[in-house]
């Protein structure tokens, strides 16, 4: 009698390949949180006259920044995040071995593409990557009848598309309206992350403290995911101030509300857990100064910041530093690196926000000390988790 296993999809390579390219958080948080060092110094250099900040005729300064940091560095952790969690979820195979390598390669080209241009060739070439994943991601969802996380490949189609609209925009000598796309972006992401945190941070923190008990209101968590993208779509299609600032405000009192529930006073120490609710905190705070920003008491660029090196980086480096740590077969502690990390990208932050809010005259040297903060932080993750990535997991498991 023959026994009939399941299929190998596609894009699922023998047991045989190099651990690095084993599941997808490998060479995705490598790679990004490299990127993330390099843009972030290439732009430190160009604010400075040191370095140009793109070689491209149409896509240089401040352009080149936004675009990098949220559709390169930022759809690089993403990528990694969700090849690794939709494999978790589902019990399905995601690219693994050469599949996962052209995958790489592919968001890679996108940022060769991106720097040495022209324009309409980088368009075409960096507007692939996200499609891909979309597809690849919804070949594992659909067969897996796993609709509780269909909205993984509708998140990474709409930013796909917003990339797009960024370029075509660049295209049209448009500046202005290829930043409203990545503002856009930037409420999307936010938005993800509101959907991850919301469900993994109180969980996560009853996991670990004996009597942790959370509260959740359902009109709050009915609320949480559209006002953000509602305040967000607002801005980018340039609705009036003060349409803009009472969507933000009212973004900010619901997550606040939301954080309060998770009682993140009770998380002790704990840097591991900490990190996850200090970074959250900056989603009310960050909505809250875009509200402020909308009617003009605050630069639009502060409230940008809170959201994108608050609420995000600080995300990130939490996900990076623990999903990783799991993933290798590896105990669920912050060592002195992480926590140097998670200080070091929260620093960055409050930096970046509240140092040209309270001393303007000194703006130059708290965007410098702020991105020397982001960049030390990335520098060392890569230091400490490069063995942990391209070798095998330490209890010997597959994955």
């Amino acid at each position: 009698m023959k026994m009939h296993l399941p299929r190998r999809p596609f894009f699922v390579s023998p047991a045989s390949e190099l651990s690095v390219l084993r599941l997808g958080f490998r060479p995705f948080y490598l790679g990004g949180a490299l990127f993330g060092v390099l843009a972030m110094l290439v732009w430190l250099g160009a604010l400075h006259g040191i370095a140009p900040a793109g070689r491209m005729t149409s896509l240089n300064g401040i352009l080149w920044h936004a675009h990098e940091m949220i559709f390169g560095f930022a759809a690089a952790i993403v990528a990694g995040f969700l090849l690794t969690a939709v494999r978790a979820w589902t019990s399905h195979e995601t690219p693994s071995g050469a599949p996962l390598a052209l995958l790489w390669l592919l968001w890679l080209a996108g940022r060769i593409a991106v720097w040495f241009g022209p324009e309409p060739t980088a368009a075409i070439v960096d507007s692939a990557f996200l499609p891909v994943l979309m597809i690849v991601l919804l070949y594992v969802l659909i067969p897996a009848r796993n609709r509780h996380n269909i909205f993984v490949p509708v998140v990474l189609g709409m930013l796909g598309l917003l990339n797009g609209v960024f370029h075509v925009w660049v295209l049209q000598g448009r500046a202005d309206l290829a930043l409203r796309s990545a503002d856009a972006a930037v409420g999307l992401l936010v938005t993800l992350v509101t959907i991850i945190a919301g469900r993994v941070t109180p969980m996560f923190t009853a996991n670990a403290i004996p009597g942790y008990a959370f509260r959740r209101w359902w009109a709050i968590e009915a609320l949480a995911v559209p006002l953000p993208l509602l305040a967000f779509a607002f801005h980018a299609l340039g609705a009036s101030a003060w349409l803009v600032a009472s969507a933000a405000g009212a973004t900010a009192a619901i997550h606040g509300v939301r954080l309060t529930g998770w009682r993140s006073w009770q998380v002790g120490r704990r840097p591991i857990l900490a990190i996850l609710h200090a970074a959250y905190a900056w989603v009310p705070l960050g909505f809250a100064l875009l509200a402020l920003s909308a009617v003009g008491l605050v630069p639009h660029s502060i409230a940008l910041h809170a959201l994108t090196v608050g609420a995000l980086g600080g995300a990130i480096i939490a996900m990076i530093t623990r999903t990783a740590l799991g993933h290798t077969g590896r105990r669920l502690v912050a060592g002195s690196t992480e926590i140097a990390c998670y200080c070091l990208v929260i620093a960055a932050a409050i930096l970046r926000v509240f140092g040209p809010l309270l001393a303007g005259g000194w703006s130059a040297w708290w965007i410098d000390t702020a991105g020397l903060c982001w960049c030390v932080a990335f520098a060392l993750y890569v230091r400490q988790y490069w063995p942990y990535l391209v070798r095998p997991r330490a209890d010997g498991k597959a994955g």
